[in-house]
């Protein structure tokens, strides 16, 4: 879609070289379609049966061998030398970049910048290098944005790099490109560009941090159970996903497994600290282990405190 348009937008940097390499692929497979089509209807009319009722053998013959493998391999190698030459400088960025960390979870992308912001959203400043490390907290997904032609798998236990020069300022469609489970189809964010001088103000502006502070404690704990995903795999409302509903469940019993066995414990301040901090210690029965990947280090006890307030709150 973004390629094949007749004036693609030349979105980031890379645009150039990615489509040039396409097109010259496509042309070739093209080119070749159309030749070995009409050469084989040519051969069909040709040496049918009633032209030819009875079968010649053909000796082979070393100059045609020579010509249909030296051809293609040249064809092979011009394909991979622009192909290694766009690539190459995709691994290579630029000393002076703007560093943002991306953190991609079952089913959502968190950016997180170099001054404390956390977003939903990726920012980034147009015309400015831009250095993205890519992280996953779970299985692996894809951070893909068409208009930028940028591509990369995200591997849990590996840190990985993309980076690109954001040409134009707009909205640019940002997917996840690996199945990562049940939503993947709803892990879709935007890429926000902004000129320079908008972008900076917007970066050095702390009045929704500060609004987040003095929020009450349950809305902070939405706020952060939203920036970490948690709504992606449990409901509000008492329904199942991938894992259990938080509805209703604050000071009431659950059965859980811990170590193959089943027990009941009550949902308090301490059973979801746990549950957050060591989710697969008590299971709730019914639900798979090892879904939900340990939050110790991510969230602080004051994280954990006000996300309790808000389950709390859930009646």
């Amino acid at each position: 879609m973004y390629i094949l348009s007749p004036t693609p937008i030349k979105a980031s940097n890379f645009v150039n070289e990615v489509d040039n390499t396409f097109m010259l692929i496509l042309g070739i497979s093209f080119f070749f379609l159309i030749g070995l089509t009409l050469t084989m209807l040519y051969f069909v009319y040709k040496y049918n049966k009633k032209k030819h009722p009875v079968a010649v053998q053909i000796k082979g013959s070393a100059t045609l061998e020579v010509i249909w493998t030296v051809i293609p391999v040249i064809l092979v190698l011009v394909m991979f030398y622009y192909g290694w030459s766009g690539w190459t400088p995709m691994i290579h960025p630029p000393k002076d970049t703007f560093n943002i960390k991306v953190v991609a979870r079952m089913w959502n992308f968190t950016f997180e910048y170099e001054n404390g912001k956390k977003t939903d959203t990726l920012f980034v400043p147009q015309n400015k290098a831009v250095k993205l490390s890519l992280n996953s907290m779970d299985v692996v997904h894809g951070f893909y944005v068409p208009a930028f032609r940028i591509k990369n798998d995200i591997v849990p236990g590996r840190e990985k790099m993309s980076w690109f020069i954001p040409q134009v300022a707009g909205n640019f469609d940002l997917f996840c490109s690996e199945y990562c489970g049940m939503n993947h189809s709803y892990m879709i964010t935007m890429v926000k560009v902004l000129p320079q001088e908008q972008f900076n103000s917007w970066y050095i502006d702390t009045t929704k941090k500060v609004a987040a502070n003095i929020e009450s404690p349950t809305a902070n704990g939405q706020r952060i159970m939203k920036n970490i995903g948690c709504f992606a795999c449990h409901t509000t409302d008492g329904t199942k996903l991938v894992g259990p509903s938080f509805k209703g469940i604050y000071g009431n019993p659950v059965t859980v497994v811990t170590g193959g066995k089943e027990h009941d414990v009550k949902v308090d301040d301490e059973y979801i600290k746990r549950s957050i901090y060591d989710p697969n210690a008590d299971v709730v029965k019914g639900f798979n282990q090892g879904l939900m990947q340990p939050y110790k280090g991510q969230l602080s006890d004051a994280d954990v405190a006000q996300i309790t307030e808000y389950i709390k709150s859930l009646k």
